[in-house]
């Protein structure tokens, strides 16, 4: 297998994008990943998207991000797992790289999702649970991971006030994001008056939807030597339905992609310099911790509350705001957290920059951990 290096970064703003459409913004981030890497034909396109067919009637997204990037007769599909379709697209994008099948590969991550009615919008996520099992009763993902979270403050002490230095640190670095939905930081007083929305989740436990694309271009390593290599790469599975585990306070599909991408990449928790986990809930940030190596279990939280995930911590977590204050465009997200950790290991990340950081992790989760994708990346 071959080495892969990402030569194009894109990405738009995420935001209420009332005038562009799927297709403009899906093209608009595979227009600047391209030009970024000074490449004008590509192999193959893959899309991560999850709600294109049922919010915006509109399937076939690879077809047309092609015909639409000029791109006419080249492989082109659209790929699904919930939240985690923009990593999913990614792994299979990398895997056509390093297979010497394909030697240029446009991965594009998008999502339009506030052009439609609350109710509409819900419903169409909630269809990343168990139809049969969960959906049926009236289940939401806000509920399940409320639930989750009582758990774990039943099963480790925590009070809801412990869970703040999550929102406090991503809405502090989204603040150094221009394209971050939220530009303000908040304190932990603001924190602690936010309107629950399942208890005990509050409005800053809980990332925001929003509409947004973005884009890596993949080339083989050998072909740009400076560009930022993804060392590993890996993605494992659990029970869609949350009451089937075994263990409700443990991400086994986490722990299974990490250890898998720890091993490809040849290093531990210990060397890697920032990690772009999926903060959809404040709870989930505590469990990717502990899963992929960082805490023990139960002490996800207690590292945040040590300051550890902080820029100038042990390890920083969402660099640019992460899902709660860059925003939630759910199948766009595993791509806008490559993107990032992309930038900051090219030094290109502004005001949000960590210094000397060498290597990165993202980790991108469909569902409530149904399916989770983590990819390592390096400096050369």
């Amino acid at each position: 297998m071959r080495e892969v290096a990402i030569l194009g970064v894109g990405q738009t703003a995420v935001r209420e994008q009332w005038d562009r459409s799927i297709r403009q913004l899906a093209v608009a981030a595979g227009r600047a990943a391209m030009q970024d890497a000074g490449v004008e034909r590509v192999d193959a396109i893959y899309v991560g998207n999850m709600t294109s067919g049922l919010l915006n009637q509109q399937m076939q997204l690879g077809a047309l991000v092609a015909d639409h990037l000029n791109q006419h007769g080249v492989e082109a599909v659209k790929m699904e797992a919930a939240c985690g379709s923009a990593g999913s697209a990614m792994r299979q994008g990398l895997l056509a790289v390093a297979s010497g099948e394909l030697d240029a590969v446009l991965v594009i991550g998008v999502e339009k999702m506030t052009e439609t009615v609350f109710k509409e919008t819900t419903a169409a996520l909630t269809t990343a649970a168990d139809a049969d099992y969960e959906i049926i009763h009236g289940v939401t993902f806000v509920g399940l991971n409320a639930l989750i979270m009582r758990r774990y403050m039943h099963e480790y002490g925590y009070q809801r006030p412990d869970f703040a230095p999550f929102a406090l640190n991503a809405h502090s670095n989204g603040a150094k994001n221009p394209n971050a939905m939220f530009q303000e930081p908040i304190t932990q007083r603001i924190y602690d008056k936010g309107r629950i929305v399942a208890d005990p989740i509050s409005l800053f436990d809980a990332s925001p939807i929003g509409d947004g694309a973005a884009a890596l271009l993949l080339v083989p390593a050998a072909k740009a030597p400076q560009a930022v290599r993804i060392t590993g790469s890996a993605s494992a599975t659990d029970t869609l339905a949350v009451h089937d585990r075994h263990d409700l306070l443990w991400l086994t599909a986490a722990e299974l992609s990490a250890q898998r991408a720890y091993a490809q990449a040849g290093v531990g928790p210990q060397d890697i310099d920032l990690f772009e986990l999926h903060d959809a809930f404040s709870v989930m940030a505590a469990l990717s911790l502990e899963a992929s190596g960082f805490a023990e279990r139960g002490q996800g939280v207690r590292l945040a509350q040590e300051g550890a995930i902080f820029p100038d911590g042990r390890i920083p977590i969402c660099t640019m705001g992460g899902l709660k204050a860059r925003g939630h465009p759910v199948g766009a997200t595993g791509l806008y957290q490559l993107a990032e950790a992309t930038l900051q290991l090219r030094g290109d990340a502004g005001a949000a920059q960590i210094p000397d950081a060498k290597i990165a992790m993202t980790q991108n989760i469909g569902g409530s951990g149904a399916t989770i994708v983590t990819h390592i990346l390096q400096r050369p």
